[in-house]
């Protein structure tokens, strides 16, 4: 496909993931907070639970019934497509910057030397596996929410691992978000919405009850899937040894401050998670700090630093259209990002999937310029 058309279906597709998202989000934060709010009352004459809330210059009296009106007003607000457009340009967008490309963007051949068609079938068979698994605990589980909760990050640990011994780190990471977006879509497709479906014809306490659970679920995995979406731009995360570890950690403290947000609207404030939180995220910063590189044994010349790069970067960080609009065929944009550079080749972030196989040497002799580089 033309460079040029590719550069602008990834924005169009990037956009629209991203304004969905956001109101997909919106209203998932919005509903968890108001159900926290609500508090019994009437409502012509019926039990109903409200909330009273100041917004845009008004008042807002939002009420919520216990049962099934006598007569359902016209229009009824449903609140789906926000889901299906997100999961829809989501997987649309891993099709067009991951399976399209998936030799040098899914695969990293000193991971796992697997085929491109083997890449992607396993991928897509795992975004089908996340929900059926998830699903099925759900129902096995029911009413034990705490062991729910145990065996849902048991398994998300044990796929953070198996994803990162198969597929290049940035890859693994959003493979990991989009298996759990995969599950709150189908949440809202498969269970929610039928919920709330049944609700129109007559009361389902079991339905609902379900229903109510994985609203709050897909609350809870928001954060962590955001995470996984943006930790590919940090190779301190996904380029340490153990990356794996590092995504669950800090998706965890995403979930964790969620925890926080939504004992706050109940009227709980337990101010030991955001600092607890903190300290998590220092501890893990900590962790994952890579030891100060070493200067070789020998000075290492420009000319030998512009090789490397001329033959392992270029095609990607070239011209007007360079990725990250980081342009290294200009001689000094790479002194001056040298260090930068040095970062991402040393963690192995870059090259992605080390499409253009650059060797352990090309990347101690780029650290060993950079560390000695006056830019």
């Amino acid at each position: 496909m033309d460079p040029y058309v590719t550069d602008w279906l990834d924005l169009l597709l990037r956009w629209l993931h991203v304004v969905a998202g956001i109101v997909w989000i919106g209203t998932s934060f919005y509903f968890v907070a108001v159900d926290s709010h609500l508090r019994p009352t009437e409502s012509e004459g019926e039990p109903a639970d409200e909330a009273w809330e100041i917004h845009g210059g008004g008042f807002y009296r939002v009420v919520k019934l216990r049962g099934v009106p006598r007569e359902l007003p016209r229009p009824l607000y449903w609140f789906k497509w926000e889901a299906y457009t997100t999961w829809l340009s989501g997987f649309a967008l891993f099709v067009v910057l991951y399976y399209a490309r998936a030799d040098e963007a899914l695969i990293d051949r000193g991971v796992a030397d697997i085929s491109q068609g083997t890449a992607i079938v396993v991928s897509i068979a795992l975004l089908a596996a996340a929900w059926l698994v998830y699903d099925g605990l759900c129902r096995l589980l029911r009413g034990r929410e705490a062991l729910l909760a145990a065996a849902i990050v048991a398994l998300v640990t044990a796929t953070s691992y198996g994803l990162f011994e198969l597929y290049a780190p940035r890859a693994a990471a959003i493979q990991l978000g989009a298996m759990l977006g995969t599950i709150m879509a189908a949440n809202v497709f498969l269970v929610i919405i039928p919920a709330h479906r049944r609700l129109l014809q007559a009361p389902d306490p079991a339905l609902g009850a379900r229903g109510k659970q994985r609203s709050v679920h897909n609350n809870y995995l928001t954060l962590p899937v955001v995470f996984t979406m943006i930790a590919g731009h940090f190779p301190s995360v996904i380029g340490h040894v153990d990356a794996w570890a590092a995504l669950v950690a800090l998706m965890a403290v995403g979930a964790w401050i969620r925890v926080f947000f939504n004992l706050r609207h109940r009227g709980r404030n337990v101010w030991e998670i955001p600092v607890t939180a903190a300290l998590a995220i220092a501890a893990i910063a900590v962790w994952l700090r890579p030891p100060e590189p070493q200067p070789a044994g020998r000075a290492v010349s420009f000319d030998e630093a512009r090789a490397i790069v001329d033959g392992r970067c270029l095609s990607c960080h070239s011209g007007v259209s360079a990725a990250g609009g980081l342009r290294l065929d200009d001689d000094a944009v790479l002194r001056a990002r040298a260090r930068d550079v040095a970062h991402q080749v040393s963690t192995n972030a870059m090259p992605p999937g080390n499409a253009t196989g650059m060797t352990d040497e090309e990347r101690d002799l780029l650290v060993a310029w950079a560390l000695t580089s006056d830019g």
